[in-house]
This record gives structure tokens, C-alpha cells and sequence, in this order.
């Protein structure tokens, strides 16, 4: 099967005019009509991840976010993004990112998965591209099947979300029904999960003037940029086996979350 119909596929599940404006989404590295051998799926397409495609005999890789995001001026493997680059054309190996493309829309999309891995129920667009579209945007907001003690939901998200530390505001109610999340860096949502009510708003990369902006008003709390997206490499995995037999697209063995904790 030719590369090009896997990219028709996932043109399908998440248009690339759906990236935001700043996004390098798409086919990054490889040709169309190369013949897939195997799909390793990812959050980062790291020089660790190519030759893990390499060794395992699997010539397209697609992850979450797109190894190049502004425009190289040389490949001299003086930084890891050359590096990997470099490694992928000399092996032949496709790069295709599926990145805010992939986090603005509501099916199978990264906040959808989040949102279920927490429970959420009657799931709904934070915040619509476009009124006539409620499908289409960026977040998520939905309800608990029942309200719950905060703190107690706190520490059942670091379970449900595999985190080692969740970084939070000050918890001003007791009990929260309905929370907003965001996959990665999604502070800009913040007044839009106040204005639709959320208790609490889950997302990443809060700096710390940043948390004060909750002011009483809704419960931040941040778990990590690779923490919130990481189950975006089995969607992407599930989303290609469960549609494709020709081939096999398993999920990275490699840890590309630069952020260690002690």
C-alpha cells in the first residue's frame, strides 16, 4: 500500500486545514507513492524513534509533533532536529505530524481521548472555530457522571493520566461536575473554561504567574505537556490498525519526554 492513501486517510480524520496557522502538520520527510513496509506511531519524531523504525523495518512514522516547525536553513547535524532529518532521508523513512490538525476536532481527536480517559460525559468543543461548526475547535468540556471531592479527583488523574505530579491552584470548592481540558500547551483557553463553567481546566506548561489567572475562579491544573498528549500515540496506532490490514503500525518503545522528576 502506497503512503498516499494512508495521508488521504488521515485527511479524512483530521483535514490539514484545520492546523493552526503557525503548524507544520502533514507529510514531512518521504514520497507519497513509497510502498509502507510498517508505521511506528509517536509523540516526538526523534533521531531515538527513526532508528526505531529502522530496526524493526518500518518506513513511515507518525507522530503528534511536527519535527520541523520553522524553516531549516541547512542540514549540517549541528542540532537534534538535523540530526533526525538527516537520519530519515538517508533511511528512507516518511515523517508525517498530525498536530493541531489532530487537536481540533472532536473524534478521535487528542482532547477526545483525554476527556474519556477521565470519564467526561456529554462532551462538547471548548471552544468552536467557527459557530456553525460546534466540531471543529480547540479543548474540550464535559461533566463527571457525578460531582466529586477536588482533591480526590486530583489524585485520581495522576492515576488515569499516568503523571508523576499534577501542579494546581488553590483549591476554592470542595466538590467540581464539569471540567474543561486542553492536550499540551492550552493556557490560551483559560477565559474560555471559565466562561463555559468549568471547575477545572487540565492542560500544560503553566509558568507561574500564569496560575494566578485562575483567581478563585476555576481550579488549574497542569500535568505536563507529555504527560497530557502521550495516549495520542496509541489513538494514532488504533486509528491505522483498526482501518489498514496491509501492515502493522505499532506504537514507540521510547520515552521522548524531555522533562525528568525526582
Amino acid at each position: 500500500m502506497k503512503l498516499l492513501e494512508l495521508l488521504d486517510f488521515f485527511e479524512g480524520i483530521a483535514p490539514l486545514h484545520l492546523q493552526e496557522p503557525y503548524d507544520n502538520a502533514g507529510l514531512l520527510t518521504g514520497d507519497p507513492d513509497m510502498e509502507i513496509t510498517g508505521v511506528i506511531t509517536c509523540l516526538d519524531s526523534t533521531e531515538a524513534v527513526i532508528q526505531e523504525a529502522i530496526d524493526n523495518n518500518c518506513n513511515v512514522v507518525v507522530a503528534h509533533h511536527p519535527i520541523i516547525f520553522s524553516g531549516l536553513k541547512n542540514l549540517t547535524s549541528a542540532n537534534y532536529i538535523q540530526k533526525t532529518i538527516q537520519l530519515a532521508i538517508k533511511n528512507d523513512i516518511a515523517i508525517v505530524a498530525m498536530h493541531t490538525n489532530l487537536d481540533n476536532v472532536f473524534q478521535n481527536g487528542v482532547n477526545e481521548r483525554i476527556a474519556k480517559r477521565i470519564g467526561l460525559q456529554n462532551l462538547k468543543i471548548l471552544k468552536p472555530k467557527d459557530p456553525t461548526e460546534p466540531l471543529v475547535g480547540s479543548g474540550m468540556i464535559g461533566d463527571l457522571p457525578s460531582p466529586q471531592d477536588a482533591l480526590s479527583f486530583l489524585n485520581d488523574l495522576k492515576t488515569k493520566m499516568s503523571v508523576n505530579c499534577v501542579k494546581y491552584t488553590k483549591i476554592h470548592k470542595q466538590n467540581i461536575a464539569k471540567i474543561a481540558v486542553a492536550g499540551g500547551s492550552g493556557g490560551f483557553l483559560l477565559y474560555d473554561a471559565i466562561r463555559q463553567g468549568a471547575d477545572m481546566f487540565i492542560t500544560a506548561d503553566y509558568k507561574y504567574h500564569e496560575f494566578f489567572d485562575a483567581n478563585d475562579r476555576i481550579i488549574i491544573a497542569d500535568i505536563g505537556h507529555y504527560e497530557s498528549e502521550q495516549f495520542t500515540i496509541e489513538l494514532l496506532s488504533e486509528l491505522i490498525n483498526d482501518n489498514f490490514v496491509k501492515f502493522a503500525a505499532r506504537t514507540t518503545k521510547m520515552v521522548t519526554n524531555p522533562v525528568n522528576y525526582l
